[in-house]
């Protein structure tokens, strides 16, 4: 099986000023974080790319638009499932006390809790207050699976990535901690934010050597890399897929490196206002999204 190869090295999807409509295209500056710029409302420049995200044969253009509001990367509609491991870093399991599973831990997100980046993180109404349900972060190199996979060896599992991308986990800790199943506890609507861009795989350094960060209030409360995954991505891909397809478009949320809120002392959960990023490297950037609690019928726009 060969690696995929794309015409695009990173990819981002947005409305245009020009056109008022949604495209795709690929970043004029290879080296802009893309997510850092729109949140500092500089200018930001790509070639339109003709054709679908999940197609390697979509061409990239010399027709140059003008980025007027940065979306997720993929729609809700392309992903289809979200699959994310808990536990999955030594450091992670040290922290909050608990052994390294023997398996990879694996729950699901419904495609309604995905959002983009600027995106405000919802705090439902029922997981209010806050000081009892401890909303949390949790930065997650993010794997997008780029063709069908299924009975896949570890040896060839990265020939079926097309690209990585940054994910929040948002997590509501009292419900998780309350039950086996975290489904519930890390999905509810407009939760979990993912960007700024894709980066191809055929581009991207080893995945087992990317930093990840989070910074909330412009304090960094996460600051680690993937090489501390219990399960590498390899053995991740090859362990989902057993008597599974993977299609195209799937996410896997890989899991979180230590520094998260609740098992600090005193805890430290999100709460209204709070101004959060996360940042992964190999190109793919920071990700920024406010923190809101519910009060009215908010609704995101992926």
């Amino acid at each position: 099986m060969s690696p995929i190869r794309t015409q695009w090295t990173r990819l981002i999807r947005f409305v245009a000023a020009e056109t008022a409509q949604v495209h795709i295209g690929e970043p004029v500056d290879p080296k802009l974080d893309i997510g850092l710029a729109i949140h500092q409302r500089k200018p930001v420049k790509a070639y339109e790319i003709v054709g679908s995200a999940l197609d390697p044969s979509a061409q990239v253009t010399k027709n140059v638009l003008t980025v007027k509001e940065l979306l997720a990367p993929l729609s809700r509609e392309e992903v289809g499932l979200v699959r994310c491991l808990g536990l999955n870093y030594a450091d992670h399991a040290a922290e909050a006390n608990l052994p390294k599973p023997a398996y990879p831990v694996l729950f699901y997100k419904p495609i309604t809790s995905l959002i983009g980046p600027e995106v405000p993180v919802t705090i439902p109404k029922h997981v209010q207050p806050v000081d009892k349900h401890l909303p949390d972060y949790e930065v997650e190199l993010t794997i997008v699976i780029g063709k069908a996979a299924k009975n896949v060896s570890e040896a060839d599992a990265l020939d079926y990535v097309l690209a990585y991308t940054a994910g929040n986990d948002i997590s509501f800790r009292y419900h998780q901690m309350a039950v086996s199943q975290w489904n519930f506890s890390k999905g509810f609507d407009n939760t979990t934010p993912i960007g700024p861009c894709l980066v191809a795989a055929h581009a991207f350094p080893d995945p087992q050597k990317v930093p990840l960060k989070t910074v909330v209030n412009g304090k960094t409360v996460q600051d680690g890399t993937t090489a501390d995954q219990i399960f590498n991505v390899r053995q991740t891909i090859a362990f989902l897929s057993q008597g599974t397809t993977l299609l195209p478009g799937s996410i896997i949320m890989t899991g979180t490196p230590k520094g998260v809120g609740f098992v600090k002392k005193p805890p430290v959960y999100l709460k209204n206002g709070d101004d959060m990023n996360v940042w992964v490297g190999g190109g793919i950037g920071t990700l920024f999204n406010p923190v809101v609690e519910e009060r009215g019928n908010e609704k995101a726009k992926l």
